[in-house]
């Protein structure tokens, strides 16, 4: 179990994650929402070991994860918002690079990097260099190798950003899978419809502070609204949106 509790990160006195606590239990996909700028990507990179928290921390299994941070990373995959990989290398060696540096034996690593690329429609570019691939390849490598190591805690941070409809449909099956075996998943994700589809909860954040943390369904009585939509603007959402955009045709409209 992935506990966070009571994180604050303060950039120049100011807090971008304030007191936020909730739990990623295994077996579930747990959603993690909020608006650019609510503090979700501190959150992540907080959780993830890339950046200290000023206050609070992060338990997996009880320990907090700074006792043994390679330990953690090891259990850890994660897949960043931004696909940034090395782009002269290819789809195969990308992955093989990966399970080095993860200390897999190098047969584990060939065959599962071969297996993946298959799985994701990679397997006529794996010799090519990642630098043509399109955005949505370079995300289905990045999942690869998260993936290729067994995680048991997985991060997905946007991981839809650039996917086809066919590969994105098969995400959503494959995090079910992962759920039913065991695996702590925490997504992070911009598109409601997937995340009212895919998980057991949802957190949502806003201005650095967790204003929901349940299941879509009993959110969805208590806020008597039909949708994780709906939910997501009763809390975090202070315009009238269908106005603001009525305003806005106006505007480009008038001569």
């Amino acid at each position: 179990m992935l506990e966070i509790q009571r994180l604050t990160k303060y950039y120049r006195n100011t807090p971008v994650v304030n007191d936020v606590s909730f739990t990623v239990r295994p077996g579930e996909v747990t959603g993690y929402l909020g608006p650019n700028g609510s503090g979700k990507s501190t959150t992540v990179k907080i959780i993830a070991g890339l950046i200290e928290a000023t206050t609070g921390k992060v338990l997996l299994d009880g320990r907090d994860i700074r006792e043994d941070p390679m330990g953690f990373r090891r259990r850890l995959g994660y897949v960043p918002e931004e696909a940034i990989l090395y782009s002269y290398l290819t789809g195969l060696e990308y992955l093989q690079l990966i399970g080095r540096l993860r200390s897999l034996p190098p047969q584990e690593v060939d065959r599962k990097a071969n297996e993946l690329l298959d799985l994701f429609s990679l397997e006529s570019y794996r010799h090519a260099p990642i630098s043509t691939y399109s955005k949505g390849m370079k995300q289905r490598v990045l999942i690869s190798a998260a993936l290729l190591h067994n995680p048991d805690v997985l991060i997905l941070d946007e991981p839809l950003s650039g996917i086809d409809v066919t590969s994105a449909q098969l995400f959503k099956h494959l995090l079910a899978e992962l759920a039913s075996k065991g695996k702590t998943i925490l997504y992070i994700s911009h598109v409601l419809e997937v995340v009212e589809r895919v998980c057991a909860q949802v957190i949502i954040i806003y201005k650095g502070r967790i204003m929901a943390a349940d299941s879509v369904e009993r959110l969805r009585g208590l806020m008597n609204v039909p949708s994780l939509e709906g939910i997501f603007a009763q809390l975090v959402e202070e315009r009238d949106l269908e106005s603001l955009a009525r305003n806005i045709v106006r505007t480009i409209q008038t001569g």
